[in-house]
């Protein structure tokens, strides 16, 4: 495994193509993505995604974003199954808590749920920011989207899942698609949000007519039709750890169980 590290330490890309820094908290976070799941972890994994009984039973009761996680809901990270909005946004919702954890170790991000684009995107104009202005109070959040790095936003467009990031700290919009696609129209709408966000909540006017458009041209790329869920999360993993996109098609079945065993870990929480 560490021989592989150091490879991919070598090889990966980050958002610019160039290879990440390979210090201690890189090696660690590439240790700990790719570390394979015990024979106890692998056994608890596959007896939950395989097993048939009480399909409706509550596994995780996420109590912070009312989520709960019946059997059958998780049941979508089988292999060859599109996941669904639960699993994702409780995803998030691990990510956000594991970065309020250790701040020092990974990027200061904001994760939208899966309902957040949906919500900007609709009305008769296809942009409504009034819709979601109350998301971002600092009494809900704590703190204010100047504040981060990267926001991550997912994007739903049909039966595929795309991911667009605001990288506040470069002045970006990079959307990655793992069937290789571009859509400016998100990034336009995302542009609009973030100048009507920081002017309504930090009073600052931003031009960002300037900022950088980042195609999903060196993003890993899917080779099959159900797995643009789990590359969109693994998207967000990565670029919260500020590390490169240095994963490929044949590690999703094993992210699949990976997040399946970090999801049941809320059980003896």
């Amino acid at each position: 495994m560490g021989n592989y590290i150091s490879r991919v330490l070598r090889k990966s890309s980050s958002d610019r193509g160039k290879a990440p820094p390979a210090d201690d908290t890189a090696k660690q976070d590439l240790c700990e993505v790719f570390t394979p799941l015990t024979n106890e972890e692998e056994s608890e994994v596959n007896n939950i995604l395989y097993g048939s009984d009480q399909s409706k039973k509550i596994i995780v009761m996420h109590g912070p974003s009312n989520i709960d996680i019946t059997k059958e809901k998780i049941w979508c990270l089988r292999t060859c199954n599109w996941l669904n909005d639960e699993v994702i946004n409780l995803y998030l919702e691990l990510l956000k808590e594991r970065a309020q954890r250790e701040p020092k170790r990974f990027l200061k991000c904001h994760f939208f749920n899966t309902f957040f684009y949906k919500k900007l995107a609709c009305g008769k104009t296809g942009y409504d920011y009034q819709s979601v202005r109350r998301w971002t109070t600092l009494n809900r959040l704590g703190y204010g989207l100047v504040e981060c790095e990267k926001i991550f936003i997912p994007i739903h467009r049909n039966v595929h899942w795309c991911l667009a990031i605001i990288n506040m700290k470069d002045k970006t919009f990079q959307y990655l698609d793992s069937f290789g696609g571009m859509d400016h129209a998100v990034l336009r709408i995302l542009a609009r949000y973030i100048r009507d966000e920081l002017n309504d909540k930090s009073n600052i006017q931003v031009d960002t007519s300037s900022w950088l458009k980042i195609s999903s041209d060196s993003c890993p790329l899917q080779q099959n039709g159900w797995d643009c869920g789990m590359f969109m999360l693994k998207f967000i993993d990565f670029h919260s750890r500020g590390i490169g996109l240095c994963f490929t098609q044949e590690h999703m079945d094993y992210f699949r169980k990976r997040t399946a065993k970090e999801i049941l870990r809320l059980r003896a929480d």
